[in-house]
């Protein structure tokens, strides 16, 4: 009888720390999930400038009409609530939904298909803890009704770049920088300009654009190496300063998108370590300086 419960009592020590154990690293993937989270602006796009986080319905135009940001809560009806990882995966990073219906490439899913596996783990983790939120996402308006289901097949066939999604991510210097430049924080869908039927001009890479082609009618800066319209002149830390904080070398605060990505709804650029902050400083100071002036 006593090995009997002393057995027991074992069995049960062992089965609470692995419970804890458990615990530990599923809280560690969402910590991460959220680090990830912030790197990529805060999803800022999901959420209506003082509307509830993340619930999407941000209107956002495009050359044949105008399309709305999505739910990303938990909500089950017109969130990710019901969704499970592989379909969220499948949204992230190929613009396919649930029901199998096509996401137009507003939504940079073809830089984000170049995530790391662990960090897409991490990132739908994080986003399991989002708080639900009842918002259906408003209807695609065009005038072209069949935008979506003939016009995207044939744009990505067309002009879609598609990564390999490495499992791992890189873990420092340019190589990380570049990482996230492309994949995590996205910067080329901001400062790359894009023509007419908003295909992203690759020999400006980075060079900005003009209000006229800028998204939301915004200028976006040169932050190729280029030192009379770029950031060629700028030192690493002064590019950390301005993730950290949305401050320019000249005193100057950015305004927009750009500081809604720095600050985040609840998390954002702000967040990002000094390390990953000097390896997108060591990343743009690498490629080709493009002269290009928007404004």
């Amino acid at each position: 009888m006593f090995f009997r419960l002393t057995f027991l009592q074992s069995l049960l020590v062992v089965c609470a720390i692995l419970f804890d154990s458990a615990a530990a690293r599923s809280q560690d993937l969402v910590s991460r999930g959220q680090y990830i989270f912030a790197t990529a602006g805060g999803c800022a796009c999901h959420t209506m400038p003082k509307g509830p986080p993340y619930a999407g319905g941000r209107a956002f135009p495009i050359p044949f009409g105008k399309v709305f940001s999505t739910n990303i809560t938990q909500d089950q009806e017109t969130g990710l609530g019901h969704w499970t990882e592989q379909q969220i995966v499948d949204a992230v990073t190929k613009g396919i939904r649930r029901d199998g219906s096509r996401i137009l490439p507003v939504m940079p899913f073809e830089k984000y298909s170049g995530m790391s596996q662990e960090d897409l783990k991490a990132l739908i983790a994080f986003l399991r803890t989002l708080r639900p939120v009842k918002n259906a996402t408003p209807r695609l308006k065009s005038w072209a009704p069949f935008l979506r289901r003939l016009g995207t097949p044939i744009y990505l066939n067309f002009f879609g770049r598609f990564s390999r999604s490495p499992k791992h991510a890189p873990k420092a210097g340019s190589g990380r920088g570049r990482y996230l430049v492309d994949h995590v924080s996205i910067c080329g869908d901001c400062h790359t300009p894009r023509n007419s039927i908003g295909v992203p001009n690759q020999s400006l890479y980075l060079a900005g654009a003009s209000e006229k082609i800028g998204p939301l009618g915004e200028a976006v800066p040169n932050i190729t190496p280029d030192k009379e319209t770029g950031i060629g002149k700028w030192k690493p830390e002064d590019l950390v300063e301005l993730l950290h904080s949305g401050t320019k070398p000249d005193l100057d605060a950015v305004s927009g998108l750009m500081d809604e990505v720095i600050q985040g709804t609840s998390h954002g650029y702000k967040d990002m370590t000094k390390k990953d902050a000097l390896a997108i400083a060591d990343y743009l100071r690498s490629i080709r300086p493009i002269k290009n002036k928007t404004k």
